[in-house]
């Protein structure tokens, strides 16, 4: 396939193309839910709430850290949304929320960081350089658990993003937590093979967001580092959610394509963009070596996406 470098003016491309490319991966999704009539409202409802700020928790022994973002229109008594963001290895809860601008959706966003692993740096369950026998599956049940009971949260709206080596771990799990998970957005996601059987307890909704000249994490896959072809862990998702085999394509920009999988029981969408390097989509923030596209703002379709699904 033939990816082009893209000649349009950045800022042009932000204000029109955030806006129809979060319009497009809505209208064109092929199961999309319609909401609840009453959101599933957690213990936390109608409690006192704390701030914006970093908070601990205790799991498998270990005092666990997290940035929390609460919305200026948080009140104990509406359910609101809840977004998990796991950082890249080596970075913080803190330094993702400053290039994501996740914490400008409509939601309560937590940002926890990982243990410290390989050469010194933070990092999560799945990969290589992970911490040895840190259970990451089992800390993001503990901070839901804490999450929920001091939080309003909409139990049937919590969801998973994240960058590269925290993408990846996104996907373990859409695996193992989908009782909990209603959908994931993997970033410049580090899908390691680590020989895990994947069997979700319900079809998961995916968006995963891709640059094709991401030399970190390539996109073609790296055989000699345990990591897939992106495109080929996207179709494995679309075989786990019951998908006609072939997308439909359609171009989003000069610069972004989008894989539309039909037929699925939970949707499943890919988002490549071309010459894009191992960043955030729309950041001005720096989040990555190689070429930022500015097509549109990954946060403003990542919300979108999560918006349309429910448990």
């Amino acid at each position: 396939m033939n990816f082009a470098r893209p000649k349009i003016p950045r800022r042009t491309a932000r204000r029109v193309g955030a806006l129809l490319g979060a319009a497009a991966l809505v209208t064109a999704a092929t199961t999309l839910p319609t909401a609840t009539a009453a959101s599933a409202g957690s213990p936390g409802c109608g409690k006192q709430a704390a701030p914006s700020g970093d908070y601990t928790v205790t799991s498998g022994g270990i005092t666990r850290t997290y940035r929390l973002h609460v919305p200026d229109n948080y009140q104990s008594s509406k359910a609101k949304r809840l977004i998990l963001v796991y950082h890249g290895r080596g970075k913080t809860g803190a330094q993702t929320e400053a290039f994501s601008d996740l914490s400008k959706l409509d939601a309560i966003v937590a940002y926890p960081n990982g243990v410290i692993g390989d050469e010194n740096k933070q990092a999560w369950q799945g990969a290589p350089y992970s911490a040895d026998g840190v259970d990451d599956v089992q800390f993001t049940r503990d901070l839901l658990d804490q999450l929920e009971s001091s939080y309003c949260v909409d139990t049937d709206a919590v969801y998973a993003t994240g960058k590269s080596n925290g993408a990846g771990f996104t996907g373990i799990l859409a695996c193992q937590l989908a009782d909990r998970i209603a959908a994931i957005a993997p970033v410049s996601g580090a899908f390691y093979i680590e020989g895990t059987h994947c069997a979700p307890s319900r079809p998961v909704p995916v968006l995963d967001i891709h640059g094709t000249g991401d030399t970190t994490i390539p996109y073609g896959g790296d055989g000699q580092r345990d990591l897939p072809d992106v495109q080929t862990w996207v179709r494995d998702w679309a075989v786990r959610d019951h998908c006609d085999p072939d997308p439909r394509t359609s171009q989003l920009g000069d610069d972004v394509l989008k894989f539309t999988y039909r037929g699925c029981k939970a949707d499943v969408v890919h988002v490549a963009v071309t010459d894009g390097g191992h960043s955030w989509p729309g950041s001005d923030s720096t989040s990555g070596p190689g070429y930022v596209t500015q097509t549109f703002e990954a946060h403003e379709l990542i919300g979108a996406f999560f918006k349309a699904h429910t448990l």
